[in-house]
C-alpha cells in the first residue's frame, strides 16, 4: 500500500497526517518541492522481469521523465526474497542496513518502483515524512534533502533508478540517529 505518515521529528508518535490516497499524497509532497507520480504497472511485470524488458516497457515514460537528457545513468535495482540460500538473511539485513542512517545525495534521487516496495524518510523543517512507495510509484527527493531509506526485514522490489553522476547513489551520512526513533517499513504497515 502507497501510504505517507507525516510526524514531528521530535516525537514519532505525534502523528500529523497518515494517508494512503495518492492525490492527497502527491499534494503534501509537493508542497514540500518533493515529486510522487504514479505510472501504470503492466500485469505481465514479475518478479523474473528482465532489466531490459523493464526498461524497454517503461521506455516512453522514462524518456519523458528525462526528456532534458540530465540523467546520464539509468539502471534498475532488485532484491527478492531467496529461501534457497542460506546467505539470503544476512545479504538482505546488510542492504537494508546499509540505507537505515540519515544521508543526503549531491544530485536528486529519483526512483520508480516498478515492484514491491520501500519507504523513504524525508526530514524536512521539523517533520519527518515516511513514504511508502509500491509498485507503480515515482518519488524524487530533492539533492540535499536529509533521508534515510527501509527496504523492510524481507526487502523485495524492484526500482528503476536514475542518476545524473555514476556515482549519484552514493550519501553523504549526518551521524544522526533519528531513524532509530521513528517507525519500520514493517511497523508502519502492521498499523495499516
Amino acid at each position: 500500500m502507497t501510504l505517507l505518515q507525516i510526524m514531528a521529528d521530535s516525537d514519532a508518535a505525534e502523528v500529523r497526517l497518515r494517508t494512503s490516497d495518492p492525490e492527497v499524497i502527491a499534494a503534501e509532497l509537493r508542497k514540500r518541492g518533493i515529486v510522487f507520480d504514479r505510472w501504470p504497472t503492466p500485469a505481465a511485470l514479475d518478479a523474473s522481469t528482465s532489466t531490459d524488458a523493464l526498461l524497454a516497457e517503461y521506455a516512453d515514460r522514462i524518456g519523458e521523465l528525462n526528456a532534458d537528457g540530465r540523467y546520464k545513468h539509468i539502471d534498475v535495482a532488485r532484491i527478492h526474497p531467496d529461501d534457497d540460500d542460506p546467505e539470503w538473511p544476512a545479504k538482505a539485513r546488510g542492504a537494508r542496513e546499509k540505507f537505515l542512517s540519515e544521508h543526503r545525495h549531491a544530485e536528486d534521487e529519483v526512483r520508480f518502483f516498478a515492484g514491491g516496495r520501500g519507504c523513504f524518510y524525508l526530514h524536512l523543517d521539523g517533520e519527518v515524512l515516511a513514504t511508502v512507495c509500491e509498485a507503480g510509484d515515482l518519488v524524487s527527493v530533492p539533492a540535499g534533502t536529509l533521508h534515510w531509506f527501509d527496504m523492510g526485514t524481507r526487502p523485495d522490489f524492484v526500482a528503476v533508478r536514475f542518476f545524473e553522476e555514476e556515482d549519484g547513489w552514493i550519501g553523504d551520512f549526518t551521524g544522526n540517529t533519528i531513524g532509530e526513533r521513528f517507525p519500520t517499513l514493517d511497523e508502519l504497515l502492521a498499523t495499516a
